[in-house]
Parts: C-alpha cells; sequence; structure tokens
C-alpha cells in the first residue's frame, strides 16, 4: 500500500511532545487551598480560560497565563497572586518530553524533516526543544506568528515559512481545539492525533489515531 511521505512532519509541541504540566503547577500552589474536587473544577477552569485568552489578540506568553490565572482564582473564590503566574510562567522551559517521544522522534527524523509549531516565545522554546531527542528543521512560534494556533494565522505562517501548502505536510498533535479542527479547516489531510487523553476522539477531523510517538514513524512506512 502506498503511505503518504510529507515534505515536513509538523507538531504541536507543548503537550503533545512536552509533558505540559500546568495541572500539576497549579496544584502545588493552589492544592493547599481547594479539596479535590474544587481542585479539579480549578484546573478545568486554567485550561478553558488558556484557550480564551491565546484566542484573542496576540500577547506575550506570560500575560496568557498571567490572565487566565486571574480570571480562574476569581471564578474560583481563590486570593490571585502575581507572583503564582510568573512561578508557573517559569516552569515552563523545564519540562521535558513525555517517555515515548525521543525514540519516536529520532527515527522519524532520520527520514523526514520536522517542524514544530508551538504557543511559545522565542526566548522559551529552546530549552523544550533540546529535550526532544531529535533534530528540528525549524522551530516556529506564536510570538514570530503573532498569533497563537488555533488560529488560522499561525499555521499560515508556518507553511510560509516552509515554502509549502497544506497538501505537503502531515500534522501532530494530541490536541483537537488547538491543532486539529484548524488542520482541517485548512485543508491538511495528513493529520495524526497522539491520544494523550486530554480530549475525546473525535473521527469528523479525519486523522490517524496513535497512542504514542515511538508508532509515528509506522504511519509512514518506516
Amino acid at each position: 500500500m502506498d503511505r503518504f511521505r510529507p515534505k515536513y512532519v509538523t507538531f504541536d509541541c507543548h503537550g503533545t511532545l512536552i509533558n505540559f504540566q500546568m495541572a500539576e503547577a497549579a496544584r502545588d500552589l493552589f492544592g493547599h487551598l481547594l479539596d479535590g474536587p474544587r481542585m479539579d473544577e480549578f484546573i478545568r477552569n486554567f485550561q478553558g480560560y488558556r484557550l480564551d485568552e491565546v484566542l484573542q489578540d496576540w500577547k506575550p506568553y506570560a500575560d496568557v497565563v498571567h490572565n487566565a490565572l486571574e480570571r480562574t482564582c476569581r471564578r474560583n473564590s481563590v486570593a490571585f497572586r502575581a507572583e503564582d503566574a510568573e512561578t508557573i510562567y517559569n516552569r515552563i522551559p523545564t519540562w521535558g518530553p513525555h517517555p515515548d517521544v525521543p525514540e519516536g522522534l529520532a527515527k522519524l527524523a532520520k527520514e523526514i524533516p520536522l517542524v514544530t509549531l508551538t504557543n511559545s516565545m522565542v526566548a522559551q522554546i529552546p530549552s523544550n526543544v533540546a529535550k526532544l531527542g531529535a533534530p528540528f528543521h525549524a522551530v516556529l512560534t506564536a510570538e514570530e506568528a503573532g498569533a497563537y494556533k488555533p488560529h488560522f494565522k499561525a499555521f499560515e505562517y508556518m507553511f510560509d515559512m516552509l515554502g509549502c501548502g497544506p497538501e505537503d505536510i502531515t500534522h501532530v498533535s494530541s490536541s483537537f481545539r488547538h491543532d486539529l479542527m484548524s488542520a482541517y479547516d485548512l485543508g491538511i489531510k495528513s493529520k495524526v492525533w497522539v491520544n494523550r487523553g486530554h480530549e475525546p476522539a473525535n473521527p469528523f477531523y479525519e486523522y490517524t489515531e496513535i497512542r504514542d510517538v515511538t508508532l509515528l514513524p509506522g504511519v509512514f512506512g518506516l
């Protein structure tokens, strides 16, 4: 059977490749104030407000975290402290990959160039990417694009930088809301969903599902 061989395999970074530990950071800071169900609700709210913040006009990611945490604290009747938002933001570059990532990326990178399109800052992302264990052809950020995913502008910036179109890539993500829905709407036919348990399956968006990145080379027959 013929398999699609893209010019690039493009990735979401945080959550898909990097173990994005926002929930753990929130528990560390607020777990002593909230019982289990209320802490779970706090984490859900924090995730939702971060998405709402990136759907607005571009702002530095430190502001995204600050605003989302402030709104979450207000909703949950918890005192907000700016230093807590700063603490969470400063943790992000310290986070490393999911255990399955380095092996899968290293094998794939020998055959197809890897690119990450990340909702991150230029100064923030190199530490995360350095931990992935594979070379990347390009590391493209929301800061450079002037837009966060799921905005189309972020993907269009990636196409411009790579000199290619939706038909030339395979996009890989664990998130429908941030990546795969926009990828579908933009005409990216080749999509891979890494099922990290963040969101439920949604076959409407026409993707290949894998449980971890060690299986990604097999999608291309490697």
